[in-house]
């Protein structure tokens, strides 16, 4: 019973220095989207994030209109056009600007 104990022990102190001598990984470290959907209504989305950090994929996160997140395929047909309509008009708008 003695020996069990003792061994009990040791193997507690082995896993809380363990525990505390791990590295936290910070939430930039993370991804966000762990999978992706490959169909969203669009007349369900509310709001559209993008996120690109140094440890993770190019990342589309859509808020949908009864508030849920979900993560959209950056691959996606209708979302490359939409960002590369978005693009084209912010290049317009710089023009415009440039003009004025």
């Amino acid at each position: 019973c003695n020996h069990f104990k003792n061994a009990l022990q040791w193997n507690l102190l082995v896993l809380f220095t363990c525990l505390f001598a791990a590295k936290p990984i910070s939430l930039v470290e993370r991804c966000w989207c762990r999978s992706t959907l490959n169909t969203v209504p669009q007349r369900s989305i509310k709001e559209l994030k993008f996120l690109h950090t140094p440890n993770c994929p190019f990342q589309v996160i859509a808020k949908l209109k009864n508030n849920r997140e979900v993560c959209i395929n950056p691959e996606t047909k209708w979302l490359q056009q939409y960002l590369k309509n978005a693009i084209n008009k912010v290049k317009k708008n710089r023009r415009r600007n440039k003009k004025n």
